[in-house]
């Protein structure tokens, strides 16, 4: 479903911060004729790739996609992120089914009795429609992240939504982006600090005892389900559901 793709003159980036710059510098000039993206849920990587893209001034659309059920904190850090970085434009691609329509037409509480369906409802659908109008799309998925996205490349083809897909931190460790997000003063949500690793819905996202903002795992999402994924990354099928 994602397919490497080469091009000879792009630097490597490695897990080293200014190698990543170096590279996140060169797609920003490589595809600065394309209608280029990146995408962020505002978790901790995210906020350390939109702190490299930044530095080089380069204006780029921040899309993130407002499910509905963010965190009140998730909200407040969107608002620092663009209070800091006014040359980037942060634009909502979520979905335009509220909450309660969503429960008039598939029940209340859709995210305990079909997570799959709620997710492609609100994640899934939303990214599909907005993607239609990319070439390349810019993300801070991690080869550490999960077995799901190990085998992820650095620059693909991402056949599912028919874009160029560049993920520039893919050989960093949550560690390596906490040290980066410490020594660049990078906002970042305080729920890492408190047991969150990462951060989805309020619904289906919970703390995990003892876990420091150096650990990642993906145990506090879904954790009642056999469900690691929203079905935004990894090989998870677009296939049609219920809308």
């Amino acid at each position: 479903m994602h397919d490497a793709v080469t091009f000879p003159d792009a630097p490597n980036p490695g897990a080293d911060a200014e190698a990543t710059r170096a590279f996140v510098g060169w797609m920003l000039e490589r595809f600065e004729r394309f209608d280029t993206v990146l995408t962020t849920s505002f978790g901790m990587e995210g906020c350390a790739l939109i702190d490299l893209v930044a530095s080089h001034r380069r204006p780029l659309e921040i899309w993130y996609l407002d499910t509905g059920f963010f965190f009140p904190e998730t909200l407040a850090l969107r608002d620092r992120m663009i209070a800091r970085y006014p040359h980037l434009r942060f634009v909502d691609r979520g979905t335009e089914l509220s909450p309660a329509l969503q429960a008039e037409l598939f029940g209340d509480l859709l995210w305990q009795t079909d997570p799959d369906l709620c997710c492609h409802l609100r994640k899934v659908t939303p990214m599909r429609n907005a993607l239609r109008e990319a070439d390349v799309w810019i993300t801070a998925i991690t080869r550490s992240q999960s077995p799901e996205r190990a085998a992820a490349p650095l620059i693909g083809w991402d056949a599912g939504y028919q874009v160029l897909k560049i993920n520039p931190l893919i050989d960093w460790d949550r560690a390596r982006v906490w040290d980066y997000v410490r020594a660049h003063e990078v906002p970042h949500n305080p729920l890492h600090e408190r047991g969150y690793s990462t951060i989805g819905c309020t619904h289906c996202t919970r703390p995990i005892a003892g876990l420091s903002p150096a650990d990642y795992s993906r145990d506090g999402r879904w954790s009642t389900f056999a469900k690691t994924e929203c079905g935004l990354h990894g090989p998870v099928p677009l296939t049609p559901r219920p809308e």
